[in-house]
């Protein structure tokens, strides 16, 4: 159930903005989002915020969405910005920060009943 939050959340954010800000295909932006998605929980949330907290697992999400936008759109070709990438990045991060704010509120639900 996280992961498809995160999927969804994440989804509708890239998919959104790069549609509006690149000429990223449909497809090209819903695929390179899953493949964030899925390359973000696995690093951010289950190896990192193991180890760490909320605050770093979201910083390095978003760090990992700025380095993975930017080397998909040099591979693909998209027209994004460096303008556009942080813009991305930043909702990207609001993004996680709701996320993550969702997987602590979960934890406290788990760990009151028992």
């Amino acid at each position: 159930m996280k992961f498809i939050f995160k999927l969804l959340l994440n989804g509708a954010i890239a998919v959104t903005l790069l549609l509006w800000l690149t000429k990223a295909t449909f497809w090209e932006a819903a695929i390179s989002s899953v493949v964030l998605s899925v390359i973000a929980y696995l690093l951010g949330d289950q190896y990192v915020l193991r180890i760490s907290n909320n605050t770093v697992a979201m910083l390095v999400d978003a760090v990992l969405a700025f380095v993975y936008f930017w080397v998909v759109a040099s591979l693909l070709k998209w027209d994004l910005s460096i303008g556009g990438l942080i813009f991305l990045t930043l909702f990207l991060g609001v993004g996680e920060a709701v996320y993550h704010r969702f997987l602590a509120i979960d934890r406290e639900r788990e760990k009151a009943i028992g």
